[in-house]
């Protein structure tokens, strides 16, 4: 059934706007992955919106005017509908969607003329479409998917060798690999073969580095892995495939931490992502080289960010990048031979799930999705890198209208020998002169930020009268390579402090009830909320969720094995074991006394629930107030409209208990 494409209107009382609740994340419409087409005049784009009834994200690819704003429903009721990409003359749209109405079918290959003809399946792989591309001359597309498993010779035995792989894994892996389709789906071969492996994505996380054709269809950059375990995600370079003979040649000598190639206009370079300095541990860069091979030069050396993407301007000589910025995600534009200068974005704060999401035409045009403190996302487009961003949608201007929001600014304060900032929210009524509550909610990562876009979990906080405060600890990627890097071995003392500090320069304010202070956070977030418990007796409650509890647990289950051992060494290794004791919060639960609600999903491989399991015990052991909340769910966080809301209602309920 197709839905018309504005938001159902929602209208308060005069004077009686609601507040935000936890449930009117599911009223949010969210917008995905904008493509501009060649000529600059319309931008496809999926539009998703909560189904509660089957409890998933319904999406839409609608195409969206750019001189007027009128939207025009392309395709509609497509489970997995995802990666809209326009044929480089801008006849024709490609997309992934799965194959059929059956839940467990696979995402697959679609094709769709511009025109406005129903789009037809050009693909059929058993294992599914992972990412796709459109050679230069739109006649086919680099297609990526996994290869079959191979089965034993004795009927039945389904035994299989662990490599660096995550607990949860059930088969032997199998590498992915990419295949040629034409156009109209008649054809298909192989491209590349091997034991090797083109990355896969394992949410959360970034994107599979994306196939990336040379201007003369020769040649496809791509991310070489030499395995398909999935707990070698550093073990990445740069690789070139030659499309007549699928042959695979290296871009650089590095056998490490090289990803995300990128042709220019012109084919001549090629822009990838590598560690800043090629020192492990680094924040990300951008390096530029000759497409005949070699290191190159990293290109965004003066500027000091921990930058994601280059998405390259028509005319070949600079791209755009971007990253977390203060409390903000800033773009910047990078010239090939210069340093590089922040692109003015006004209020707008762009999206950014691992990398900036963002498309140029070959006018120059830009377009991108962003929020404010106080407004959902919505699509902008920039005639230029120097223009002002201009709202083409308004998806969600009934919802925010309809309920009273409170107000988000940023903060600073001093630590030790670092400058830091955060974000505080405000109850939507909030007077200075009273005392509030408050909730300390720390950001995971730690390789990432808190800024002042628009956040649903905070506007649910401040919605019950309490005042939110999200520190940028050391270790955040929103201040600089020293700031990313004083971390390391120092996984929770160090941000600790940073934490505390911040907590204590908006003490000063005089508007915080000193005896009412809770604490709660995800993923390295929950390993800083089990770690201020056992260091700080000063919180009411705490929720742990997904939190990495014990490192060698994190070590030898997680899919992460081989990142760590390159940063931290193995803990089975001379002394490395002590930091690995050390720096894990469960070494101190004993100390904990604050109730504690624990959540995880019970498929997590980036932090296996045994961690939650661990602290679980440890406080009810110790009697201590404790609640444990499993997800039946894959993934590091529930992807789902309705175990996401309800993330958001635990976290509201148990710090209500303790706040009253």
């Amino acid at each position: 059934m197709k839905r018309i494409l504005v938001a159902m209107l929602f209208v308060a009382a005069a004077g009686h706007a609601q507040r935000w609740q936890p449930s009117d994340r599911l009223r949010i419409v969210n917008l995905n992955d904008p493509q501009i087409s060649p000529d600059g005049r319309s931008v496809a784009l999926v539009v998703t919106r909560a189904n509660t009834k089957e409890n998933r994200w319904d999406g839409d690819l609608v195409s969206i005017d750019v001189a007027s704003g009128e939207q025009h429903l392309l395709v509609t009721d497509r489970r997995g509908l995802a990666s809209p990409r326009w044929s480089s003359d801008g006849t024709t749209l490609a997309f992934l969607a799965n194959g059929s109405a059956e839940k467990d079918a696979k995402r697959q290959l679609w094709i769709l003329p511009a025109r406005g003809d129903d789009p037809h399946r050009i693909t059929d792989v058993p294992r599914g479409v992972q990412q796709f591309a459109w050679s230069p001359d739109g006649s086919q597309l680099a297609v990526v998917t996994s290869d079959d498993p191979v089965t034993a010779e004795e009927k039945g035995n389904k035994a299989f060798e662990i490599g660096d792989d995550d607990y949860l894994i059930t088969a032997a892996p199998t590498p992915s690999h990419i295949w040629l389709v034409s156009v109209g789906g008649d054809h298909i071969a192989r491209l590349t073969k091997g034991s090797w492996s083109l990355p896969v994505a394992h949410p959360p996380g970034p994107a599979p580095s994306p196939l990336s054709w040379s201007p003369d269809g020769k040649t496809i950059a791509i991310t070489r892995r030499e395995t398909a375990h999935g707990g070698t995600p550093n073990a990445n370079r740069v690789a070139l495939v030659d499309v007549a003979s699928g042959t695979v040649r290296r871009l650089t000598s590095r056998t490490l931490e090289e990803t995300q190639p990128v042709f220019s206009p012109d084919g001549t370079q090629i822009a990838y992502w590598h560690v800043r300095g090629s020192q492990p541990g680094n924040e990300n860069a951008i390096w530029l080289t000759s497409a005949n091979g070699g290191v190159g030069v990293e290109v965004t050396k003066n500027l000091d960010r921990n930058v994601y993407r280059a998405i390259w301007l028509p005319d070949g000589k600079s791209f755009i990048t971007g990253a977390h910025d203060g409390t903000s995600t800033s773009f910047w534009l990078q010239p090939v031979d210069a340093p590089a200068r922040r692109i003015d974005l006004g209020l707008v704060q762009p999206y950014f799930g691992y990398w900036i999401d963002v498309s140029v035409a070959t006018t120059g045009a830009i377009v991108f999705t962003g929020s404010t403190p106080t407004h959902p996302r919505e699509l902008y487009v920039m005639a230029s890198v120097d223009a002002a961003p201009r709202q083409l949608t308004h998806f969600n201007d009934a919802l925010v209208s309809s309920i009273q929001l409170g107000r988000t600014e940023a903060i600073s304060w001093k630590n030790e020998t670092f400058d830091e900032d955060g974000v505080v929210t405000y109850p939507p009524d909030f007077d200075a002169t009273k005392k509030y509550p408050l909730v300390l909610y720390i950001h995971g990562g730690p390789r990432s930020s808190s800024g002042v876009g628009f956040s649903t979990i905070t506007q649910s906080f401040a919605a019950n009268g309490w005042i939110v405060f999200q520190p940028n600890y050391r270790g955040s990627d929103n201040l600089g390579n020293a700031y990313v890097r004083a971390i390391r071995d120092d996984a929770g003392a160090g941000p600790g402090r940073d934490v505390i500090a911040g907590v204590e320069a908006l003490k000063k304010r005089g508007f915080i009830d000193e005896t009412r202070i809770v604490v709660g956070g995800w993923s390295y977030g929950g390993y800083m909320t089990s770690w201020m418990i056992g260091h700080y007796p000063i919180f009411k409650a705490a929720v742990s969720g997904a939190a990495v509890n014990n490192l060698l647990d994190e070590y030898v289950l997680s899919d992460s094995s081989l990142g760590r051992r390159l940063t931290w060494g193995s803990p089975f290794v001379g002394e490395n074991m002590k930091k690995y004791v050390e720096q894990s919060p469960i070494t101190y639960a004993s100390k904990i006394r604050t109730p504690t609600l624990i959540m995880s999903d019970t498929g997590d491989v980036r932090v296996p629930i045994t961690q939650s399991y661990q602290m679980y015990y440890a406080l009810k052991d110790n009697g201590v107030p404790v609640k444990f909340i499993a997800f039946p769910v894959s993934g590091h966080s529930p992807e789902d409209p309705i175990h996401g809301t309800e993330i958001e209602r635990q976290y509201v309920t148990w710090f209500a208990q303790y706040l009253k």
